[in-house]
């Protein structure tokens, strides 16, 4: 008899061979998976009753399924199989118990890889608001995730304080990389709630180049970290706090000024980085965060030549960075269903639920990306929401039906 979360098989297919997981499968074939596994040294060496394949997918439907029990979540992957022809027998569910030590076993190093591999800027020259003349957009900004409060949470990722004494719950800090015209997220990095969103920006550094165009709030400007962004080839158009001099040098024609940012604790006369700086006032509609009506914002930018970035367009390009900020919400709002804590328990199984949340939203903004411009229009015009309800259909139908051939029937007998 089969034990529990296993199944018998009559013709040698793995039950991981069976499950299908839609949208999933589709930006993250078998194959890949696979190869991954292998390369971070996670591959079985004897067989499992959930081996490191399955349970990949696995953890991204947690993200999928945000609100099901870990066993609902199994199920839905494989519901279905006991009614195959190819599956007799009784396949049980696995426990929670049995998941948690499958999911310890693939650690976080293989989610983290996978995500490294595969999930990278889709977004074709034609795609609308995905590109300022010849630059990529991409905006960089951080949120927090609170986790569950124990002891392994606490000591990784630390809890944040205030004046009234520590949070609730233990917090990880996560900055992510997404282009703007798109909303897909091509580098993360996490850490604990103490670590500054700077450092986790010089952590994805390497993930920009020649071509892009970053926007960042005036959280990330400072002149180490400038020049470090700048080194990469990427252009940077970063909004400056109101406290950062920014010395007018030359004024332009059309109404931006070159300056320069000096390294700190220099008094003016160490090394300076040229930049040039647009300033303008914003003019928000009350339907249009109306608080912010008639602030000042000073824009420093990488791009020295009015000619190459007029003032006005940089102005209108730094309005895309709050694309971003939909991201968040995207994930947080409706991936999550408005989840306040994630699940995992443990500091590795937090990374881990917090990759697979990561790697969910990509595969479903490259599904987005992809019909809209079959259908030629632009990505931000379909819903996130409607496309997510749809990968939750689609990898509950997919699960139930095998991609091979059923056995034949038995003939009837004649009475």
């Amino acid at each position: 008899m089969p034990r529990a979360g296993q199944a018998r098989s009559r013709s040698g297919d793995r039950l991981t061979d069976r499950v299908g997981v839609g949208v999933l499968t589709r930006s993250f074939p078998p194959d890949l998976v696979d190869e991954v596994v292998a390369g971070e040294g996670r591959r079985e060496q004897r067989s499992r009753l959930l081996p490191a394949r399955m349970v990949v997918y696995y953890v991204m439907a947690l993200a999928l399924f945000a609100s099901d029990s870990y066993e609902e979540v199994m199920r839905r992957l494989v519901q279905g199989l006991a009614w195959t022809a190819r599956w007799q027998g009784t396949w049980r569910v696995p426990s929670s118990p049995a998941i948690s030590k499958a999911r310890a076993r693939l650690g976080p190093g293989v989610l983290a890889a996978l995500f490294d591999r595969a999930c990278v800027p889709v977004a074709a020259p034609d795609t609308p608001g995905a590109f300022y003349r010849s630059w990529r957009l991409v905006a960089v900004d951080g949120t927090t995730f609170d986790v569950p409060d124990e002891e392994g949470n606490a000591a990784r990722f630390g809890k944040p304080s205030n004046d009234q004494g520590p949070g609730a719950f233990p917090q990880v800090r996560l900055v992510a990389l997404a282009e703007c015209g798109t909303h897909a997220v091509f580098a993360a990095a996490m850490d604990g709630i103490g670590v500054g969103e700077q450092e986790l920006l010089r952590r994805l550094l390497p993930k920009l180049g020649p071509g892009m165009l970053l926007v960042a709030d005036r959280n990330f400007l400072g002149y180490d970290l400038w020049e470090a962004a700048a080194a990469t080839g990427a252009d940077l158009l970063w909004r400056a706090k109101s406290d950062t001099r920014l010395p007018v040098v030359t004024e332009l024609p059309d109404g931006s000024y070159l300056s320069y940012l000096v390294k700190p604790r220099t008094r003016g006369r160490g090394k300076r980085i040229a930049v040039r700086v647009v300033e303008y006032t914003l003019q928000a509609s009350e339907s249009e965060h109306p608080h912010k009506a008639g602030e000042v914002y000073r824009l420093v930018t990488t791009i020295l030549d009015p000619d190459t970035a007029a003032a006005a367009d940089l102005a209108q390009t730094y309005a895309q960075r709050w694309e971003i900020e939909s991201v968040f919400d995207e994930i947080r709002t409706h991936q999550l269903d408005a989840r306040p804590v994630l699940r995992s328990r443990d500091p590795d199984g937090v990374e881990q639920e917090i990759w697979g949340i990561l790697l969910l939203h990509h595969a479903i903004r490259d599904l987005i990306h992809t019909s809209a411009a079959g259908a030629g229009i632009d990505p931000d015009r379909v819903s996130f929401t409607r496309a997510l309800r749809a990968a939750r259909r689609q990898v509950s139908y997919q699960a139930g039906l095998s991609p091979l051939r059923p056995a034949p029937r038995p003939p009837r007998r004649r009475h």
